[in-house]
């Protein structure tokens, strides 16, 4: 049986692109899959983390299990997981990988990044 932590309520998850090359470097698949982290706001957040080394310990899987914006449950592969205790209540931080003929990027250029090309004359 393969183990899962699902996400119930709430929006879909936000992924970030991972660039750190421990989290590319565990990618030994002949598929292409992409390396992305989500925070998750949770109640028991080392109990979830909990779950994770179990699985892994036992030489099994563990996924994330969610919903993604057009309502359509997804399943991705849990690679690394870490609680972080804040002052809202604990955040749970999952890398995963994404199907990478599917994942699909959103840049986000900021309002400090932005360049004026035409400047007042």
């Amino acid at each position: 049986m393969e183990d899962k932590i699902t996400i119930i309520e709430g929006p879909p998850p936000i992924f970030e692109h991972v660039n750190d090359g421990w989290a590319m470097g565990l990618n030994e698949s002949p598929t292409l899959s992409v390396p992305a982290l989500t925070r998750l706001r949770t109640f028991n957040g080392p109990a979830l983390v909990q779950r994770c080394y179990t699985a892994w310990h036992n030489k099994s899987s563990i996924h994330l299990h969610y919903r993604n914006e057009m309502g359509l449950e997804q399943n991705a592969p849990i690679l690394a997981a870490r609680n972080v205790e804040t002052p809202e209540g604990h955040v749970l931080l999952l890398w995963v990988y994404l199907d990478g003929e599917t994942v699909e990027y959103e840049m986000d250029a900021g309002d400090d990044d932005q360049i004026d090309d035409f400047p007042d004359e």
